[in-house]
């Protein structure tokens, strides 16, 4: 029987008995340190001081800098901040990339330079408040639209109807008190609105609210108006104080009449509120044959009416004396007497006398109004 050989030492499993004591040494001093460090550790008192000042920062609102705004570290982070960034506004900012692309304007400005060169502007011009002392630029040579029916027209940036009639503001005058002076503004705009502005009375029905401001006792004037609409021609015409025409040759396009205009005030040659008035009312019209061209006739009147006062003089309270009225027609046939503005379209035959009148710009506030009634030609309407 043969003896087992002696089994080497290297190569058996070592017990616990056997680790070198260098190994155990440095195994004790490794957990040790381990178990130090995780156990809880009272805060120096520098450490708690700082702590409750921070504290007390924060309950105030008063946080640090970095606290409310940290870096993105760079690196990983970074990136996928980055990442997050991108992907919370590149959707919306796509969507407002192809709104501006499909629609420029909406940028302020023109940076792509795509207005128009002699596009005119729609702002609004500022009251009139002194005579001008030129007539209104040269505009674009846009044709007018249903859409836009002062496209093309210095009256694109008047005001609209009423707004356009603006009294100045009241004073007392060699006298007269502001409240009567006050009055006496307000009947003219009165006056001017239910004569040229009125829906009634701009088709053609009787002017009803402007002869509730006009004195009936005033001689000749109230009896001269009415048999002007019951029989109108050349000499008894109704147009040389109201704006009319006549429903079944035009209408209106939309329901915007541009104003412009002023107002002054003095006492008058009879001791009353005397006020002069000057406006330019622009209508625009279509066909009433169910044509769509546009056409703009412009009226532009300039009256003195006079607030009397009963005490002195055979007047009726509260009405107005009217003293001189004058006008000035663009764009209305000439040889037509009807009681009825007649505006002419590019496509009507010429069938009214020719104008024998200088021609005269219908939007210039700057000059006089012409006198002696004849019938001129519009330079632009």
């Amino acid at each position: 029987m043969s003896e087992k050989p002696p089994e080497d030492p290297s190569s058996s499993p070592q017990l616990p008995g056997q680790i070198p004591d260098e190994v155990w040494e440095q195994f004790a001093r490794d957990s040790e340190r381990d178990i130090r460090d995780s156990a809880v550790k009272e805060p120096s008192a520098r450490a708690r001081m700082v702590t409750e000042r921070l504290r007390q920062q924060e309950a105030r609102g008063e946080l640090p800098e970095s606290w409310r705004a940290a870096p993105v570290r760079q690196g990983t982070d970074g990136r996928a901040r980055r990442r997050r960034l991108w992907a919370i506004i590149g959707l919306p900012l796509a969507v407002a990339v192809a709104v501006v692309a499909m629609k420029p304007s909406l940028l302020p400005g023109d940076p792509f330079g795509t207005a128009t060169p002699d596009a005119p502007t729609a702002s609004p011009l500022a009251d009139e408040t002194a005579a001008p002392t030129a007539p209104p630029a040269a505009t674009s040579r846009e044709t007018p639209t249903l859409d836009a029916p002062f496209a093309g027209s210095p009256a694109l940036r008047w005001a609209d109807g009423t707004a356009g009639i603006v009294p100045p503001e009241a004073r007392a005058v060699d006298g007269i008190p502001k409240e009567r002076v006050e009055l006496a503004l307000q009947l003219t705009k009165k006056l001017l609105v239910a004569g040229n502005l009125d829906p009634k009375t701009i088709r053609g029905e009787r002017p009803a609210a402007a002869f509730a401001v006009l004195d009936p006792k005033q001689p000749k004037l109230v009896d001269d108006m009415n048999r002007s609409l019951r029989t109108p021609g050349e000499t008894d015409d109704p147009l040389r104080l109201f704006s009319r025409f006549d429903p079944e040759d035009v209408r209106l396009v939309g329901d915007v009449i541009k104003t412009r205009g002023r107002m002054a005030f003095e006492k008058g040659e009879q001791g009353g509120v005397a006020v002069h008035a000057d406006y330019t009312f622009v209508y625009p019209l279509v066909p009433a044959d169910g044509r769509t061209e546009v056409a703009r006739t412009i009226v532009r009147r300039a009256i003195d009416v006079e607030l009397l006062d009963p005490a002195r003089f055979v007047a009726t309270p509260n009405r107005l004396n009217v003293l001189r009225y004058d006008r000035d027609v663009g764009n209305t046939a000439c040889d037509i007497h009807d009681g009825y503005l007649h505006p002419e379209f590019p496509s009507d035959t010429a069938t009214d006398d020719p104008a024998t009148g200088p021609v005269r710009d219908p939007y210039d506030r700057s000059r006089e109004i012409a006198a002696g009634g004849d019938c001129g030609t519009a330079s632009r309407t």
